[in-house]
């Protein structure tokens, strides 16, 4: 049993079908409707005109019959047409409002909250998911409508011509339609676990196609091939699982179905016999209409059973699109004034293994300041927390005065760029790529690409050089230029860079650190690996972490003076 708020959570997803889109849905269930009521007009035609051949009482003349043949031809026509405007029309609007609202969801969370979840239900939620929401959500509604008002005018047809009959054929097609709503329950347990071991499977995928080159270096196809094997076994062991209960269900269906037919075939046949005023337009009739039931006993448990699957999914997507949201908090202004203030903090992603231990640190807003430190020692992990990738932290990270939980994601992007090791590019022209697919002056756009160093290329190959899946056409330095590109355009007033340079050529590194460090007006904070001394010292401040502590800060000139661990670890840098 659902609770109030999960109901509401998914009414609120399902209204995105809908929004917009009554008019056309309306317009398609209705013209469920006529097909069905177009089909037990066929078979009171068929049944008027049996009882004409055979000479019955009160029969419609043969003209008659064939004028109302031709009307009933005739009328397929208009609810063609508005079938081939609604349907597709409906489906497509409400498949598009869903997943862009979806997308939205997705889209408000934050690096902290992304970063904890599993990208792979992602993955799942908006393909095989979404075409089983559609499926048997949205194409089922029609089957559906069609389906209950064929069925349902039958039974009144049945019972307007033979009452006794009537409850003997239903009788028949009830019973089995009863012993199949457990069925349809365990159906929906085997969608929601079939979905989810899909989500696994496509997580694996994602990570064996993203790691495809250390896979191939250290020779671990097997072992990778392994992997994939184990997830998609349990992918096919739960469809496996699924598809029996769907067997389940059309064998009850089949069931009922022979019962019914025969059934009501051996009845009717008994009643004529008995005097009951059985014609043999009549048990032509019941035949057909007991049909219509029949069809709808067959396929009812599996509409509804899907329906119920689908429904579990749309409540899955929503769960893990509403989760780990945080309420928006403080907005702040996009420059910042005075500096971020760290203060006794204290952070461990396990609860028993911590990995910073009462860091303190102040940087002033417009200088440049470098982090430098052995593996392992915390950087990363810092200028991450500096981004909001967690809030489980102990003590304060303020921005000017607004300590960091307490801002809204919105406004600290705003102000915060990263430059990571891996850059994000997408397949699309460099230009887009800088300007992430937002319109900008081109004044604006042309400063960007000259600061970040990138304008001999852009001459030489142009704003619309496809980048290509992943940036494969661009060298390292060129992608770490777009992202410093990305940073200047959107004006952001700090930029980290978290071992940006790591895989380039120290050429390259060089120049892109130094095009950094060239930028005015930014607060620039680098961790870095390389301790050339020419950039050193050009940094305001250099941070030095051991441990998850800092152990020394100050510029470089001072730092070398002392002969600390910093002197240490630049001597054997050297």
């Amino acid at each position: 049993m659902k609770n109030d708020n999960s109901l509401t959570l998914r009414k609120t997803y399902l209204s995105r079908f809908f929004k917009g889109n009554r008019i056309t849905w309306f317009a398609m269930l209705l013209t469920s409707a006529l097909f069905g009521v177009l089909n037990l007009a066929v078979a009171w035609l068929m049944k008027e005109l049996i009882d004409h051949l055979s000479g019955g009482e009160g029969a419609f003349s043969l003209g008659a019959l064939a004028l109302m043949t031709a009307g009933m031809i005739l009328a397929i026509i208009p609810l063609k047409g508005l079938d081939y405007i609604s349907q597709p029309r409906f489906m497509q609007k409400a498949m598009t409002q869903f997943k862009n609202f979806a997308f939205e969801k997705l889209m408000r969370k934050s690096i902290a909250s992304f970063q904890r979840e599993d990208t792979g239900a992602y993955l799942s939620a908006f393909s095989n998911d979404l075409m089983s929401i559609e499926t048997n959500y949205l194409e089922k509604q029609y089957v559906l409508v069609f389906n209950t008002v064929w069925a349902g005018g039958a039974a009144l047809l049945m019972f307007f011509y033979n009452p006794l009959l009537a409850v003997i054929a239903i009788a028949l097609c009830a019973l089995p339609l009863l012993a199949s709503l457990g069925a349809g329950v365990r159906m929906e347990k085997a969608e929601r676990a079939a979905s989810e071991k899909n989500a696994g499977f496509a997580a694996s995928l994602k990570d064996i196609l993203g790691g495809f080159s250390v896979v191939k270096s250290f020779r671990a196809e097997e072992a990778a091939a392994g992997l994939l094997e184990r997830s998609s076994d349990a992918v096919e062991n739960a469809k496996c699982a699924r598809r029996k209960v769907s067997v389940i269900l059309s064998m009850i269906g089949g069931v009922a179905g022979i019962s019914a037919q025969l059934g009501t075939f051996l009845a009717g046949a008994a009643l004529k016999n008995l005097g009951f005023g059985i014609t043999p337009g009549i048990i032509f009739v019941f035949i057909d209409l007991t049909g219509a039931v029949i069809t709808t006993v067959r396929e009812m448990p599996g509409l509804l059973a899907g329906r119920r699957a689908a429904l579990a999914l749309v409540d899955k997507t929503a769960e893990a699109l509403e989760a780990n949201i945080r309420d928006e908090g403080t907005d702040i202004p996009n420059r910042l004034e005075k500096g971020i203030s760290i203060h006794n903090l204290h952070f461990g992603y396990e609860p028993d293994n911590e990995i910073l231990h009462g860091v303190n640190i102040e940087f002033e807003a417009g200088k440049r300041y470098a982090i430098v430190g052995a593996s392992g020692s915390g950087k990363s992990t810092l200028l991450n927390l500096l981004m909001a990738s967690r809030h489980d932290y102990e003590g304060d990270i303020s921005y000017d005065d607004a300590e960091l939980r307490q801002v809204s994601s919105k406004s600290l992007y705003e102000m915060v760029s990263m430059i990571e090791q891996n850059v994000f590019v997408f397949d699309a022209s460099i230009r887009d790529n800088i300007t992430m697919f937002r319109d900008f002056p081109a004044a604006e756009v042309d400063r960007a690409i000259a600061l970040s160093g990138l304008s001999q290329f852009i001459e030489q190959h142009g704003g619309d050089y496809l980048c290509g899946e992943n940036g494969k056409n661009l060298s390292g330095g060129e992608k770490q230029r777009i992202s410093i590109a990305r940073s200047l355009l959107r004006k952001s007033s700090v930029l980290l860079a978290d071992e940006a340079t790591a895989s380039l050529d120290a050429r390259t590194a060089y120049q892109v650190i130094g095009d950094i460090l060239k930028l005015e007006g930014i607060t620039r904070i680098v961790v870095t690996h390389a301790l050339t001394e020419s950039l050193l010292r050009q940094y305001d401040g250099i941070i030095v972490m051991k441990d998850g502590r800092v152990v020394e800060s100050g510029t470089f000139e001072h730092l070398m003076e002392r002969t600390g661990y910093f002197y240490a670890l630049y001597t054997v840098a050297q």
